[in-house]
């Protein structure tokens, strides 16, 4: 398969670009809703606007109401929301939920998608039970009572955990915090009895949500798949979230890349634009090239997801890894490069370094991934 776009989704990415650089512009979404300290930390108005463009249903059935694209194509729009720095609920909301609800039964379906697809719901979820990203440990426990469950434990740092309509929870149904198997998904209404949530705004100015689970109380229907059965799905969700957070750090690259390099041309030093030096324009070759690598290595894992491919889920690790060096490099080099107002917040150069540091950690970080490739390739 061609590590590039074809005519059709050329014409999204036309469309994404277009859109978030108008309507998800930095200072008309992430600084305006970070000063006014929004306790969701995005515009509701612009996910419906999202929705109107049908990007919210992009990785949903058609035969549920949706476009029914592929990881491809999502990975488009979530490249232009890294290059923009948009905040939105689209990488938990309509790539990993989306993925989990995909696998649940008619009904759960009927009573989630719709909200979906219209901007009125946001969906979180809620995986990790520490400071890093570990989904082979899971220790929160969904017991039989009655003809349902009853969930108790909790989750952590699950981003727009408090804001969303319904949290798809992985819980442990039997064995050990540490199987890999006796894993249940569930679709955890906003209004259930004996959830909390502790509220925490992240670096990044997004917002993520401690949530304890206390005797939470869930009907049968709730199940997304099959009752310790739920690993498969939860891989699933892991290796879509993991490749949609990969093309969004590649749009952060490029963000920051297309900064500094626009600023290489304009500032004058020593009575000469700064672009003008060999050693710069080493880095700035090398940052493209870096840049360019990542985007591939985003692609071919998204090609790979669509068309479940067995080592789908090991290129999604070297996607993530990939693209977690290379926008790493891309915003430090724009902070140095930028000199000292690179520091300041009145440049959002420093914006960009703060999404990055959110990013590689969501879904696991740089040595988490190259640590994985290395064990699934038997090193």
């Amino acid at each position: 398969m061609p590590l590039y776009h074809d005519d059709d989704q050329a014409m999204l990415a036309d469309t994404a670009a277009q859109f978030m650089g108008e309507e998800g512009a930095i200072a008309k979404q992430l600084r305006h809703w970070r000063d006014k300290g929004c306790k969701d930390g995005f515009g509701h108005a612009l996910w419906k606007q999202m929705a109107e463009m049908g990007f919210t249903g992009i990785l949903v059935p058609e035969a549920d109401g949706g476009l029914g694209m592929g990881h491809v194509e999502a990975g488009i729009v979530l490249e232009e929301i890294g290059r923009n720095l948009t905040p939105s609920p689209f990488l938990t909301s309509s790539v990993m939920a989306a993925t989990a609800l995909g696998q649940g039964g008619d009904d759960l379906r009927a009573r989630y998608l719709p909200g979906l697809l219209a901007g009125d719901s946001v969906f979180a979820v809620a995986i990790d039970e520490g400071a890093k990203h570990n989904p082979d440990r899971i220790a929160c426990k969904a017991e039989k009572s009655g003809n349902g469950f009853r969930l108790n434990g909790k989750k952590d740092f699950v981003v727009q955990g408090a804001s969303a309509d319904m949290i798809v929870v992985a819980a442990r149904t039997s064995g050990s915090e540490t199987d890999a198997e006796g894993i249940t998904l569930f679709a955890v209404p906003r209004d259930a009895a004996g959830m909390g949530h502790n509220s925490v705004r992240l670096v990044d100015s997004s917002m993520a949500s401690h949530i304890t689970f206390e005797n939470v109380e869930l009907d049968g229907d709730a199940v997304i798949g099959e009752v310790d059965g739920g690993r498969a799905v939860l891989n699933r969700v892991l290796d879509a979230g993991r490749v949609g957070a990969a093309a969004e750090g590649v749009g952060v690259a490029r963000g920051s890349m297309d900064m500094t390099v626009d600023y290489l041309k304009q500032r004058k030093q020593f009575g000469k634009l700064i672009g003008e030096f060999q050693a710069l324009q080493h880095r700035a070759a090398h940052l493209y090239s870096e840049v360019e690598i990542a985007r591939a290595a985003v692609i071919k894992a998204q090609q790979l997801l669509d068309a479940g491919a067995e080592n789908a889920s090991l290129m999604a690790s070297v996607a993530k890894a990939k693209a977690g060096k290379a926008a790493g490099l891309a915003v430090k080099e724009g902070v140095q490069m930028h000199g000292g107002i690179g520091m300041t917040d009145e440049y959002d150069i420093g914006l960009y370094m703060k999404r990055d540091r959110a990013l590689a950690e969501f879904m696991g970080d740089v040595y988490y991934h190259a640590g994985r490739v290395a064990e699934m390739s038997g090193y």
